[in-house]
């Protein structure tokens, strides 16, 4: 079972891959990073993507319906200190693509995989199935 270092390791192994981060979505601080980051700076980069992340794990737009209850008008998930309602996010521009996967743990769940891919040479598809699978065997702590 991987620790952070051989995770994101693994992440860079993928095809485009130009950085890999791990970030606490609460409080945006990076637990890791490796290569490139957006911008020059991972800890900016961790802040942000820590904002798209928190926004979709705490938002009932993005909740799947079974854990929307229309009649409570509230989320049955997804809260703090739960499991996110979302799996990733894919965010994509012009030059690139990134993805940003949550990461069940056994405590709290507040972080995710972010990976920055060339959309030249990267395969988007590939990326999301690598880092879900990654993410199921990672180890923190």
């Amino acid at each position: 079972m991987p620790g952070i270092d051989e995770c994101l390791l693994e992440a860079m192994r993928l095809p485009g891959a130009r950085g890999a981060a791990l970030v606490d979505w609460t409080s945006g601080l990076a637990l890791g990073t490796v290569g490139e980051s957006p911008g020059g700076d991972p800890e900016t980069m961790a802040a942000e993507a820590a904002e798209l992340a928190r926004l979709a794990a705490e938002h009932r737009a993005f909740a799947p319906e079974e854990e929307y209850d229309a009649d409570a008008d509230e989320l049955t998930g997804g809260r703090l200190g739960q499991d996110p309602p979302v799996e990733d996010l894919i965010i994509s521009n012009r030059d690139s693509y990134h993805v940003l996967r949550f990461v069940t743990t056994s405590f709290d769940s507040s972080v995710f995989l972010h990976l920055w891919l060339a959309r030249a040479d990267g395969n988007l598809a590939l990326a999301r199935i690598r880092l879900g699978e990654m993410a199921g065997r990672l180890v923190l702590g």
